[in-house]
């Protein structure tokens, strides 16, 4: 049986969550693959898109990859949104809200959701968010156990937050501890 190799990673912003580009649309991005040097068969499990920041597994099992997708495993989330998140849209978030997936209406499971009363201590981003002329902001953490394609963005849009930021910050019991930005850690299983 084939040893297979598990990685935890800070995806940092900018960057796309997969290694090959054979797309001409976007020869100018950049890949996972430029910050370290991964096995041929490693994938990416779940995605973080282009803007969004944080842990991410990367993997050569396909088991362990459907195991970490799988409804079992929470993913927590650091949002950074557009003025004072209040309580109302905190309780709709962990409710449920409705959001557009593949142009139907879907309402999103319950989830785990509270208002961070200090703002993360995470590194400057490489593209500045705004200033404080554009108003106020606040963050706020979301826990999910589904991942429906940009649904926390969506769900934040949908109470009346917009997303200005995004950090993935815990998947089952690993967090990002005190991973740098691109900074990639070899580990011998994910702790979920």
């Amino acid at each position: 049986m084939p040893s297979h190799k598990h990685f935890k990673i800070y995806k940092p912003y900018g960057y796309l969550s997969q290694f090959v580009n054979n797309q001409t649309t976007r020869k100018n991005k950049k890949m996972l693959g430029e910050l370290y040097d991964f096995p041929l068969e490693t994938m990416a499990i779940g995605r973080l898109d282009e803007d969004s920041e944080g842990l991410l597994f990367l993997t050569t099992s396909g088991e362990m990859s459907e195991i970490v997708r799988s409804k079992k495993v929470e993913k927590e989330y650091y949002v950074q949104v557009d003025g004072i998140i209040d309580d109302e849209a905190i309780e709709k978030l962990k409710t449920g809200v409705e959001i557009g997936v593949n142009a139907e209406k879907y309402i999103t499971k319950p989830c785990n959701a509270f208002r961070l009363e200090t703002p993360p201590d995470f590194p400057e981003r490489g593209k500045r968010i705004r200033d404080e002329r554009h108003g106020p902001t606040s963050w706020a953490s979301v826990t999910l156990t589904e991942g429906k394609f940009r649904q926390v963005k969506k769900m934040t849009a949908a109470v009346g937050f917009p997303t200005l930021r995004l950090v993935r910050v815990r998947i089952g019991k690993e967090t990002i501890g005190d991973l740098k930005v691109g900074e990639v850690i070899e580990i011998k299983q994910f702790e979920l």
